[in-house]
């Protein structure tokens, strides 16, 4: 039994080793297969590309800012009275001079009508004094009266006169307060509600005044800036050159004008500086109490610019991917600063080169390119 075995095992192994023999002598069964595909290289990447210009762009600084205005009026009493008559509508736009409140004038009146005929009665006595001034004067020149009654003329002469005056003070200052009652505006802006309305009265020790008038036109955006910057910011004064424009939220328009003036002095606390900025805002566009994003131009320099999409960061810092000859290679920049939609970069490039702004994800350097849009060199029919 054991022999049959170990005999069965040889045969079995004398098969596979002819088997083999046949194999390699006679090749593969089927030589009408195909042959295996030929590996190929990395496809493509589809990118989007930009040139770098080399361009005047501005040097600019941003902040934030608060819209404040040149000048602003609280409408208040001068005098205790009713209000008799409101000649505006809530948030109107008045003009310096217009009639916005009345105020109740009978008391004032009257007693304009009382000083008057005092006034009147003191005249009249006056003449009367100077009549006998005349006759002692004559009397004493022929010595037919004493001096004293002469002197006595003249200072009761001089008593009606003071009184006159007293008088005519007295309306002046009456026709004064009267002139109270009438409240005009004294500049030209937006009135805000009234806080007191037609029947109420008014006194001068209210704290709250009857309505507020804000200038709209021009105003001023206050913001700060560290002291560092103050030199460039007084020779872009000095040059006439120092335009501001304000972002606002939700707005796309934006306002523009020049700084006005900077505050003459730095806030040791902070190391900050407030500078205000004059908008001529004639459309209105900024709001008092607005907080707005201040962008000055200190000034304009010639430098190379990219879409700030192409600009991509590492560990070891800032770089672009220069497309050249279909491949695209890291070129390390120096970021200067962000203008817009662009960047300012140094170092690496000059302008002209073809920067790489969108598909960074699939880039390693080194990597063959094609352009959306334009056809892959690399495919040709029949290829």
């Amino acid at each position: 039994m054991t022999k049959r075995r170990v005999l069965f095992g040889v045969l079995a192994v004398l098969a596979l080793a002819g088997s083999a023999v046949a194999v390699q002598q006679l090749g593969p069964g089927d030589k009408s297969a195909p042959p295996t595909a030929r590996a190929t290289g990395p496809r493509a990447v589809a990118v989007t590309t930009a040139v770098a210009t080399r361009k005047k762009a501005p040097v600019q600084l941003e902040a934030l800012g608060t819209v404040t205005t040149l000048a602003s009026v609280a409408l208040r009493t001068r005098i205790d009275s009713e209000i008799v008559a409101i000649h505006f509508e809530d948030g109107a736009l008045v003009k310096a001079g217009d009639l916005l409140v009345t105020l109740d004038s009978r008391a004032l009146e009257a007693q304009i009508r009382q000083a008057k005929g005092q006034l009147a009665r003191d005249k009249a006595q006056l003449e009367g004094a100077e009549r006998d001034l005349r006759r002692y004067t004559e009397l004493v020149a022929r010595a037919a009266t004493p001096q004293v009654n002469l002197d006595n003329a003249k200072t009761q002469a001089d008593v009606y006169r003071a009184a006159i005056r007293a008088s005519e003070a007295t309306i002046e200052h009456l026709e004064v307060q009267l002139g109270f009652t009438t409240m005009r505006a004294p500049i030209t802006g937006r009135i805000s509600q009234a806080n007191v309305k037609v029947g109420n009265q008014v006194r001068t020790a209210d704290l709250t005044p009857i309505a507020t008038i804000n200038q709209m036109a021009p105003v001023y955006i206050s913001f700060t800036v560290p002291q560092r910057v103050l030199p460039q910011i007084r020779a872009a004064m000095a040059g006439e050159d120092s335009g501001v424009e304000a972002i606002i939220p939700g707005e796309a328009r934006q306002a523009r004008g020049q700084i006005a003036m900077i505050e003459n002095a730095v806030d040791a606390a902070t190391g900050m500086a407030t500078v205000r900025a004059l908008m001529p805002n004639q459309d209105e566009l900024l709001w008092p109490g607005t907080l707005v994003t201040a962008r000055l131009t200190l000034r304009v320099e010639d430098a190379v610019t990219v879409p700030s999409a192409a600009v991509q960061v590492s560990q070891q810092g800032s770089f672009v991917y220069v497309v050249k000859d279909g491949t695209a290679r890291v070129q390390p920049v120096t970021v200067l600063r962000s203008v817009g939609l662009e960047t300012v970069v140094d170092g690496g490039i000059t302008g002209g080169e073809t920067v790489v702004t969108d598909g960074h994800l699939q880039l390693t350097d080194g990597a063959r390119v094609t352009v959306r849009g334009e056809a892959d060199p690399s495919r040709k029919a029949g290829a």
